[in-house]
């Protein structure tokens, strides 16, 4: 996909809505999964209540982080667990490093992990000699594309079975224009399991840590986390503290929700629970804060870290549906990312990359109420003087027309006189980006106010 010299979202955004065929067929795969996440909510009449009691429990975890993290470190070390704990990305690559030289790692094996993606670890490790990878089938094929996760959850999202076949046969040597999907994914298994068998060490995501098992869970539809951890003596566990919750009946509730949010399956085909290392091997929890602290400071924002990491806000937004994820300034993309990502947005462009339609949180399993921290990102922008676009000088102006009711009144009369006389393509360059990819509105007869008057007055 084409990359933009700007950073800024729109213009980021403009370029992947030059390919509108490629935007709708992007959109209504998406959609086709929030349509699965509905018929999946819909087949549990106690839906609303597992959300309900997911959402007080993450905020009680958090609101009792410190205690829940060290029974989980102690109940890890009874176990015969290493666990690590990192400030930031770059304190947990340094520590994924030592433990990897020590051992001698010539080639890491990991499934899923976007927390390693937020720490950039597979270039630090690349850098120094040790070759990664990534054995989730999307990322694999991103991970040979040269490319980051454009989707949390289906990171390839954005790419057509074609281009995945064209990638195959430069990379995997499969035959010149296949694009049938069994066939690509046959190839990759085959591929992969190569991968698996000559691996030193293997690492995986943590979707939950369960503090009083000292034990962590790890979900995956193709079986690839368990491969890596059970076939190389070395195993290694990236977690944000956030991923803590107390007990089981605390992860059970989360499971029920978690793949039934996402792609619309009761349960992801695998739901594994790591509690020790191998015989004669070692297991590793790294544990990493990196600016999840300073979140849990501000009411509102800390309640992003109540997140499953499902990607069901992402399949919902419309914007995000039809800009694309890589139109994001932050590794994560969506909602969520422009939730836990905005204070790191250079361009200070992505807590506008949303209409505020509620729809994310209305879908969120932990009701995160996404489009709340967002607008409190507008807020905190505001207040710091860091307002793009020009909207620090053209919004005051703007708030004042609209609180005058006699030139609120008279604009919107011309307005509606323009759209009836004169040509769109006359108008549309007034509408700016707004009407760039849009038809112009049919102009209504006469205001709501006058017809508010003429028939309820």
């Amino acid at each position: 996909m084409s990359t933009s010299t700007s950073a800024v979202h729109a213009h980021k955004a403009e370029i992947f809505c030059k390919d509108e065929s490629r935007v709708d067929w992007h959109s209504k795969a998406l959609w086709m999964l929030r349509e699965k996440r509905d018929r999946a909510a819909g087949s549990l009449p106690e839906w609303e209540q597992l959300r309900q009691i997911g959402s007080e429990m993450k905020l009680h975890t958090l609101t009792h982080l410190s205690q829940y993290l060290e029974e989980f470190d102690k109940n890890c070390l009874n176990n015969n667990i290493q666990v690590h704990w990192a400030k930031d990305g770059a304190e947990h690559n340094r520590i994924v490093h030592s433990i990897l030289a020590k051992h001698e790692v010539k080639k890491l094996v990991k499934s899923k992990s976007m927390l390693t993606e937020e720490c950039h670890m597979n270039p630090y490790l690349e850098e120094r000699g040790i070759e990664v990878i990534d054995t989730d089938l999307g990322e694999r094929i991103i991970q040979l594309a040269g490319q980051p996760p454009s989707h949390i959850v289906v990171p390839a999202i954005h790419l057509k079975k074609e281009e995945v076949g064209d990638l195959f046969h430069d990379k995997l040597g499969t035959d010149a224009g296949a694009s049938d999907p069994l066939y690509l994914t046959r190839a990759a298994r085959a591929h992969l399991r190569e991968q698996f068998l000559s691996a030193d060490a293997a690492m995986t995501g943590v979707n939950m840590a369960i503090a009083d098992k000292g034990a962590v869970v790890v979900c995956t539809n193709e079986g690839n986390a368990d491969m890596g951890a059970n076939l190389p003596k070395l195993q290694l566990h990236s977690m944000g503290i956030d991923k803590i919750v107390p007990n089981i009946d605390s992860a059970a509730v989360l499971l029920r929700t978690l793949a039934r949010n996402a792609t619309g399956q009761p349960i992801t085909t695998y739901s594994s629970f790591y509690r020790g290392p191998q015989d004669g091997g070692e297991m590793h929890v790294i544990i990493v804060d990196n600016g999840r602290t300073d979140m849990l400071k501000d009411k509102i924002l800390a309640e992003s870290l109540k997140c499953i990491r499902c990607g069901g806000c992402l399949n919902t937004c419309p914007v995000y549906r039809r800009s694309g994820g890589y139109s994001y300034n932050y590794t994560i993309p969506g909602p969520i990312g422009i939730a836990v990502g905005a204070k790191n947005d250079d361009t200070n462009s992505i807590p506008w990359a949303c209409t505020l339609c509620g729809s994310c949180s209305y879908v969120c399993p932990t009701k995160v109420p996404l489009d709340k921290i967002i607008h409190h990102h507008r807020r905190l922008k505001a207040e710091a003087g860091k307002l793009p676009y020009g909207k620090a000088s053209y919004m005051p102006l703007v708030g004042k027309f609209m609180a005058s009711e006699t030139a609120l009144n008279c604009s919107m009369s011309v307005a509606r006189t323009a759209l009836k006389i004169l040509p769109g393509s006359l108008l549309k360059p007034f509408s700016g980006a707004w009407g760039k990819y849009r038809e112009l509105p049919v102009a209504p007869n006469s205001s709501f106010e006058a017809w508010f008057k003429k028939n309820r007055g």
